[in-house]
């Protein structure tokens, strides 16, 4: 017998931006960003959708919505009768530009709708992770969405997905460049290689092992443990403005990368000394730039999605 959700209900949900890969960490690496969408999310008979900021123009104000579907979605799949969804976003996350917007919507959908449930029925943050990793087909920016902070993630053998949350380094931040223009991930994904050299894994898994180091332990190996090997290279044709601006900030010893699919640069930084580097090249770059660049310090997220009940 399929269920009922109680009408009336609000809630306040606000997932935040995040970057995937940091260099070398393809499709594993992730780090949550404060710098957050804001949803007002009610039951209703009827469902309603009101958007401002960011793809205000474009998105969807019916059940197409994809919060609003995905709701219904976990809501079935829990065994419920889906029920009308009146909708507020503020949307602060820039889209289509490799922060992550795509990760924070199927987040919040999905902890929205778990939360509206009926507390015995209510699947939790594992529940909630494993759908929006499934969604997604990859869990590397929908982890530090769930769970805050730096994620290390990866596919098991059963299609199931495992998350652990790395401590940071307390110097460690982020100086973030987000451009004008944007990029779909489907063409950053197909401007990948299906094969890679047994030397190029090799040297990209250093990278890798080096950079959890620098992030956690000493952000002075920052720097080497960002060199990818698997992904920029392939996608500096879809993104060459990004690609120049990470040359020019890498030959200042500055530990830039592509925020995940891009184009979005993001710059880890171990003092505020760097970040203050950063932002004076970027500011630099801009001004001989074909793209229109603005730049950002965000705090680095603790926390993953939050869900306040009114």
């Amino acid at each position: 017998m399929t269920q009922q959700i109680a009408l009336g209900q609000k809630l306040i949900v606000s997932p935040p931006a995040t970057s995937a890969n940091l260099g070398p960490g393809f499709d594993s690496l992730g780090l949550a960003l404060e710098y957050r969408d804001r949803l007002e999310v009610g039951t209703a008979e009827h469902s309603s959708v009101e958007i401002y900021g960011d793809g205000a123009d474009e998105l969807p104000r019916d059940e197409s919505h994809l919060i609003i579907k995905e709701m219904h979605r976990y809501w079935a799949n829990a065994g419920f009768e889906p029920v009308g969804v009146q909708l507020v976003a503020h949307n602060n996350i820039p889209h289509a530009r490799g922060m992550g917007s795509s990760a924070a919507a199927i987040v919040a959908a999905y902890a929205a709708a778990d939360a509206l449930l009926p507390i015995e029925a209510r699947g939790g943050t594992e529940a909630i992770f494993q759908a929006a990793a499934a969604w997604e087909g990859h869990p590397d920016n929908v982890a530090p969405a769930v769970y805050g902070g730096l994620s290390i993630s990866a596919t098991n053998p059963d299609g199931s997905f495992t998350s652990v949350q790395v401590p940071l380094h307390p110097k460690v931040g982020a100086v973030i460049a987000i451009p004008s223009n944007g990029l779909s991930t489907e063409v950053a994904r197909g401007a990948l290689p299906a094969q890679v050299d047994h030397s190029v894994a090799a040297a990209n898994s250093a990278s890798a092992a080096l950079l959890i180091h620098a992030l956690s332990n000493d952000p002075s190996q920052l720097l080497g443990g960002t060199k990818d090997y698997l992904h920029q290279d392939y996608r500096a044709a879809a993104m060459p403005e990004s690609a120049a601006l990470i040359t020019a900030l890498r030959e200042e010893q500055l530990a830039a990368v592509v925020s995940g699919a891009g184009p979005t640069v993001m710059v880890l930084v171990g003092s505020d000394a760097q970040a203050q580097q950063a932002q004076r090249i970027i500011d630099d770059f801009s001004a001989k730039s074909s793209v229109s660049w603005r730049t950002e310090v965000p705090m680095l997220a603790a926390n993953g999605v939050t869900v306040e009940e009114l």
